[in-house]
């Protein structure tokens, strides 16, 4: 069973950063892409940014690039997204999902476990 454990998530405000950790144990994570993804209040879920197995090739989704920076660090099975300079529009629930072998993807249907999510809300 591959778990998938998001945290970092809160309340802040507009030009504020928060980082959000997944950590992935036992998932077979190091050999995996990762992403992030978020959902907003209305209901669509979007791509936020990926990592590939090394973490040596990123992903970023337009809206977020050059705010956040995604990372990884394969010997504690953890992934990162620091969000900096934060907007009200990023308000929503950050999800972490593995992906596929190989592949640097931010097609949401390429992922097959996800985490239960973490909620983000920024302030104007």
């Amino acid at each position: 069973q591959v778990q998938l454990v998001e945290s970092g998530g809160g309340l802040v405000q507009a030009g504020g950063s928060l980082k959000l950790t997944c950590a992935a144990p036992g998932s077979a994570f190091s050999s995996c892409t990762m992403g992030w993804f978020r959902q907003t209040p209305r209901n669509e879920r979007n791509f936020v940014a990926a990592i590939s197995e090394s973490g040596g090739r990123t992903l970023t989704a337009a809206s977020v690039k050059g705010r956040f920076t995604i990372s990884r660090d394969n010997a504690k099975n953890t992934v990162y997204l620091q969000m900096n300079s934060l907007k009200p529009e990023d308000t929503a629930v950050y999800y972490c999902a593995r992906g596929p072998h190989e592949v640097l993807t931010d097609a949401s249907g390429e992922y097959d476990y996800w985490g239960q999510g973490t909620q983000v809300t920024v302030s104007s």
